[in-house]
């Protein structure tokens, strides 16, 4: 048995090793799972891993608890990738996060990190949508494999995409026709924009998914197999009826089992989300009007300034620039994280699409038109990066006798996940980014101890209960929950002292960053007494005061 378990850890070592080294594509379920067991095998007082449940396609929902000792007794971080399963960055970004994190295990500050906080990394909440970009026919993807009946006639997936040109890529399909809504764009005609009518601009062409009307509903792909998304199915702004939401709120597995466990992790402090919205290179800013509804739509004050300061840290770090303006969806998880989960909640996707100037050696011109698919081309252009385009091509339709219609375009992916080359640097800035984060986290700490005779066998007995971290101890709509746990403060004295005011026992509000609270004690007797503060989310600190 002893030999057995040493191959299988020498094994699971060297596989761990050989994936860091020779991989060049984004991971797959397989290749994910084996990065994880790699990371408990090498790293085992680190790292525990396990799966959270398995999807209704029957692949694992994995975690990784990374810290030493009691973890669930120490301030943790929570990351979270994969809640867009078109976002295969955010799987990488979560479990290189891991890796680099145990690659820099023995430098001195990351242990001292380790012995004090705890990190619980999710790599992928969508397995099943994720796999898609591994399958025959490439498809973007954002839902698992729930059987749904998205246009609601009654039958099952029953009108997914369709590879008309068999390059096993599903892009898109440009028919024209002068009922169309595009246009060519002018600044570059592999691309379309919608026509504006309001500038006399006229559309020419029909644009659609590439694929074919398999139900003769008049609509293209509108029912395929992608079921339900995680990133649409939270409680928090869950919109029914809308593809991809599911029946109801948390309907899924790896919604409910995910959402479960987080709310039994009362020492979390904080959520990164490597998904779709951003507001870590933007803050939120806030809105009296949204804090004010019964159902609270906007960030508390003093919530905002900590995601104020958060972002400025994370601009510093990363150094990332231009990012788009994003807008959350419906049941979107990092909003969650905050509204009902009640945690600071940071998500960023990770990269966008960098702006360039036109290249005057390749005579490019200034855009007039603000596109993303236009922009991509020409960044891709400059990178020298010319397979993720297909060039549109005539095809014989069925759906549009007499009509011409070429399928081409961008490929799927591209729009948000950079080539692989590129992912090691943009998840060591990110992990650079969470410990961070870490470092910044609510600390508690008892100064300015004062002890006065007051009278004989009585001393009053003062102190501050500070938050030498930058974040508050919880959040201000955590504290409207009434859910998060408070700072509790004790006071532990033997039979022969006596409390004349101030209580043995106390719990204390937030204590927002760099700030305190005094306490006051009127204590007869003599000896010593300890005060202990402490909470989930900032750890413990006591000090031993003589009467």
């Amino acid at each position: 048995m002893k030999k057995l378990y040493l191959f299988n850890f020498f094994f699971l070592f060297l596989l761990g090793n050989v994936l860091a080294q020779n991989q060049q594509d984004y991971s797959n379920n397989s290749t994910l799972a084996q990065r994880v067991k790699a990371l408990a095998a090498k790293y085992p007082q680190l790292v525990k891993s396990k799966s959270l449940t398995q999807t209704i396609g029957g692949r694992d929902i994995l975690m990784l608890t990374i810290g030493t000792g009691k973890t669930e007794q120490k301030p943790a971080v929570v990351v979270v990738g994969g809640v867009e399963g078109k976002h295969l960055l955010g799987v990488e970004m979560a479990i290189g996060f891991a890796e680099k994190l145990m690659a820099s295990s023995t430098v001195d500050s990351i242990k001292t990190l380790l012995d004090k906080q705890t990190f619980y990394v999710f790599p992928n909440m969508s397995p099943d949508a994720t796999e898609q970009y591994f399958a025959k026919a490439k498809n973007e993807r954002s839902g698992n494999a729930t059987k749904t009946d998205d246009d609601r006639d009654g039958n099952i997936n029953e009108d997914d995409s369709d590879d008309l040109d068999g390059n096993g890529k599903i892009t898109w399909m440009r028919i024209a026709d002068p009922t169309g809504k595009y246009k060519l764009n002018t600044d570059d005609p592999r691309s379309l924009l919608m026509a504006d009518a309001t500038k006399g601009e006229i559309g020419k062409y029909i644009l659609l998914p590439e694929g074919i009307d398999n139900d003769k509903d008049g609509e293209f792909n509108e029912d395929g197999d992608g079921g339900v998304a995680f990133n649409k199915n939270s409680s928090y702004n869950f919109k029914p009826f809308v593809a991809g939401a599911g029946e109801y709120a948390v309907s899924e597995k790896e919604n409910r089992a995910l959402f479960d466990w987080l709310f039994d992790a009362f020492n979390v402090y904080a959520v990164v989300t490597f998904g779709p919205t951003n507001n870590l290179s933007t803050p939120v800013t806030f809105n009296a009007p949204g804090v004010a509804k019964r159902i609270i739509t906007s960030w508390f004050e003093a919530d905002a300034k900590a995601n104020a300061l958060v972002s400025e840290r994370y601009n510093k770090i990363t150094k990332t620039k231009d990012a788009p303006k994003t807008q959350s969806e419906s049941g979107d998880f990092s909003q969650w994280g905050y509204f009902h989960y009640g945690r600071l909640s940071f998500s960023t996707p990770g990269w966008w699409v960098p702006k360039v100037a036109p290249d005057s050696a390749r005579k490019e011109k200034k855009f007039n038109n603000e596109d993303a698919v236009a922009s991509y081309l020409r960044w891709a252009t400059g990178q020298g990066i010319t397979n993720t385009f297909t060039p549109w091509k005539a095809v014989a339709h069925p759906d549009f006798p007499g009509q011409t219609v070429e399928v081409g375009g961008l490929d799927p992916f591209v729009l948000i996940n950079p080539p692989y080359k590129m992912v090691d640097g943009i998840v060591a800035k990110h992990t650079d980014f969470i410990i961070g984060l870490a470092g910044m986290a609510p600390q508690l700490d008892l100064i300015n101890v004062k002890t006065e005779k007051v009278a004989d066998g009585l001393t009053r007995v003062t102190l501050k209960v500070m938050n030498t971290g930058d974040l508050p101890t919880y959040t201000k709509i955590g504290d409207r929950s009434y859910f998060l746990k408070k700072i509790v403060v004790n006071v532990k004295s033997n039979a022969n002292q006596t409390f004349v005011s101030g209580r043995k026992t106390q719990t204390l509000e937030s204590i927002q960053g760099k700030e305190f609270k005094e306490l006051t004690w009127l204590i007869k007797g003599t000896g010593k007494v300890t005060i202990e503060a402490g909470s989930p989310t900032t750890g413990s600190k006591s000090i031993e005061v003589s009467l």
